[in-house]
C-alpha cells in the first residue's frame, strides 16, 4: 500500500508539473491537496512518508480523530460543505475552508471567529454551472455581494472554489474552470477584490483545471485509489 501510494503521488505530481509547463506556469505555484476522506490514518501516513503534507477532508467528525493522531506538521483543509452548526468545531482544526457558499455562513464564521480569537482563511464556493444540486454563490450574486463580504473583517478570503458537473471527459469541465478564473479576474479588476487562489480540479480533470489557472487541485482517487466505504 505504501509503495503504491508513493508511486501514485509521484505520478500525480508529474502530471501537475507537465500541465503547468504546457501553459508556461511554475509547477510550484500549484498546491496539491490529497483528499483523504474515508481513508484511515495508516493510509494517510503512507502519503506523508512520500512527502505529502496537505490533506483535504469532507466531514469534521471524521477528520478530527485523524488530525489528533497524525503528525502536527500536517496541514488540513475542509473541502466539504460546512454547516452553520459545525463552524465552531471546524475553525480550530483547518487552515483553509474551501466551501463557504452564502452570506449567512460568512456571518456565522465571522462571529464565531471573533469569539475564538481566530482569523480563518476561506474560499468562496461558486456554482458556475447553475446546477440545482450544487452549493455555492451564483456568479451574479457574488458580484453583487462584494460590499457585504468585505465587511467581515475577521475573514481572510483567499480565493474561489468550484465543482463542475459530472462529465464523461475532462475537457468538458474546461469552460467551468475558465468561467471561475474570469469571475476572479473581474472581481479584481472591477471591484479591487483580490482573490489569488483558485481551488478547482479533481482526479478526473485536474490537468485541465491547471491549464485554466487552478492554484489548488483536490485529488483523492488518483492517489489513494477508490474511496473506502464508511
Amino acid at each position: 500500500m505504501e509503495l503504491n501510494i508513493g508511486k501514485n503521488l509521484s505520478e500525480v505530481r508529474s502530471r501537475i508539473a507537465n500541465a503547468a509547463r504546457r501553459v508556461a506556469r511554475s509547477p510550484e505555484s500549484i498546491h496539491l491537496i490529497a483528499v483523504s476522506k474515508t481513508h484511515p490514518t495508516e493510509v494517510i501516513m503512507a502519503a506523508v512518508d512520500a512527502g505529502q503534507l496537505i490533506f483535504g477532508e469532507n466531514r469534521i467528525q471524521e477528520a478530527k480523530p485523524k488530525i489528533a493522531a497524525l503528525p502536527a506538521r500536517l496541514r488540513w483543509h475542509l473541502i466539504g460543505h460546512l454547516q452553520s452548526n459545525k463552524v465552531r468545531l471546524a475553525l480550530p482544526s483547518f487552515e483553509l475552508i474551501h466551501g463557504v457558499d452564502s452570506l449567512e455562513l460568512l456571518a456565522d464564521i465571522d462571529r464565531v471567529a471573533g469569539e475564538l480569537g481566530l482569523f480563518p482563511r476561506i474560499l468562496l464556493q461558486v456554482n458556475v454551472s447553475g446546477e440545482a444540486s450544487k452549493f455555492g454563490f451564483a456568479p451574479a450574486k457574488l458580484l453583487n455581494s462584494v460590499e457585504e463580504i468585505v465587511r467581515f473583517d475577521r475573514l481572510q478570503i483567499d480565493g474561489l472554489m468550484t465543482i463542475p458537473p459530472l462529465a464523461p471527459s475532462a475537457e468538458f469541465s474546461r469552460k467551468y474552470f475558465a468561467a471561475l478564473r474570469e469571475l476572479r479576474d473581474r472581481l479584481g479588476q472591477q471591484y479591487r477584490f483580490q482573490l489569488p487562489e483558485l481551488s478547482m480540479g479533481m482526479s478526473n480533470d485536474f490537468e485541465v483545471a491547471i491549464e485554466e489557472g487552478a492554484t489548488m487541485v483536490r485529488v483523492g482517487t488518483a492517489i489513494f485509489g477508490p474511496r473506502a466505504s464508511r
